[in-house]
């Protein structure tokens, strides 16, 4: 999958989660399901997921016989990003609460998915 091909379903996934975002912001139950913070992480997460993306295409492109560890080295940055996150939304407010930890994990772990089968496909190309 080229870096082209890699925005375009990358728009294209996030187009379709923040639909689903908005789809329940417009229903009542926004309240219960997303918090007020939902929207600065969800940016936050998409751009470091694409910014891991291109580090990882980079290093598999540049070296393919380090793209593995490549690939683990921008998913290892991404978490420790994705936690100092946490540990911010944490020091500002007076804790997290349920719904931003469900909301911040499952964000992480969809965008991370997404991510992970993109870099799989550069993988079983090599093969």
């Amino acid at each position: 999958m080229s870096i082209k091909q890699f925005i375009f379903w990358f728009v294209i996934f996030t187009i379709i989660l923040a639909g689903i975002a908005l789809l329940i912001q417009q229903s009542g139950s926004a309240t219960e399901i997303l918090t007020s913070d939902f929207w600065p992480v969800f940016f936050f997460l998409g751009g470091l997921t694409f910014i891991a993306y291109i580090v990882a295409f980079l290093g598999i492109k540049r070296n393919p016989q380090m793209g593995v560890m490549t690939i683990l080295g921008s998913i290892g940055i991404k978490m420790i990003f994705s936690m100092a996150l946490v540990l911010i939304f944490s020091l500002k407010g007076k804790g997290i609460d349920l719904r931003f930890a469900l909301n911040f994990f499952s964000l992480y772990l969809l965008f991370s998915a997404f991510e992970m089968y993109c870099l799989l496909r550069n993988l079983r190309h090599q093969n």
